[in-house]
């Protein structure tokens, strides 16, 4: 009799109910009685979740308290509130890499036009006795300007040739290009010389043969 009392302390050595006596007689027990040791290792994982829910309850709380019927509408409820607050959150983040999507290309192009308007040098004229009209923009760079030359020509076919001319009356030759036949319609080549802004008084638009077709000064 004693034995079978021995084999149903198992559960209750498992949780850690038994007094220290009777935990010590069972261990002798246990020690002969691999069947008793297996149901022990078999408690392990109940043993443990028990261990975990009396660290968790306050000590004014009966361990035995069963839950509110309120309990599992507040859980719900709560539940539901915090799905809707991560929907929120995604749907914000997801707004908000829109607009940036959006307006970073603008603001890119606000700053790059502000930039080139504030920097940008631009002349024009027309040659009486040519008929050639010409715009030239030119942009400070690190190395020298950057030159954007837009032309009308309608007396080609033939080749020209856009001249830069400092101060020192020294020239540079900024970009070249050829007239299409009887072509009068808008024409636009770039070109770059080494030369800042500052360092070029005129431009000049000459054929390849040394024609002069028109004079651009810079203010």
């Amino acid at each position: 009799m004693r034995s079978l009392e021995r084999h149903r302390d198992v559960g209750a050595y498992a949780l850690g109910v038994l007094d220290e006596a009777e935990a010590f007689r069972f261990e002798d027990h246990l020690m002969e009685c691999p069947q008793c040791a297996a149901q022990v290792t078999e408690f392990g994982p109940t043993a443990r979740q028990m261990m975990l829910y009396r660290r968790a309850t306050p000590r004014t709380v009966h361990p035995f308290a069963g839950p509110g019927p309120q309990l599992l509408d507040r859980l719900l409820a709560e539940v539901a509130a915090r799905h809707r607050a991560v929907r929120r959150r995604v749907l914000y983040a997801v707004a908000a890499s829109v607009v940036i999507a959006l307006t970073a290309p603008v603001l890119a192009m606000a700053a790059g036009g502000a930039g080139g308007g504030e920097s940008a040098v631009r002349v024009a004229a027309t040659d009486e006795k040519s008929g050639v009209w010409a715009q030239v923009t030119t942009e400070n760079e690190t190395w020298g300007s950057h030159v954007e030359l837009q032309v009308k020509d309608g007396a080609g076919p033939r080749s020209c040739r856009l001249i830069a001319i400092g101060a020192d009356g020294s020239e540079q030759t900024v970009t070249s290009w050829n007239v299409p036949r009887h072509d009068a319609r808008p024409n636009t080549v770039q070109g770059s010389a080494a030369w800042h802004p500052e360092e070029i008084v005129a431009y000049e638009l000459r054929t390849a043969t040394g024609e002069h077709l028109v004079t651009l000064k810079s203010d």
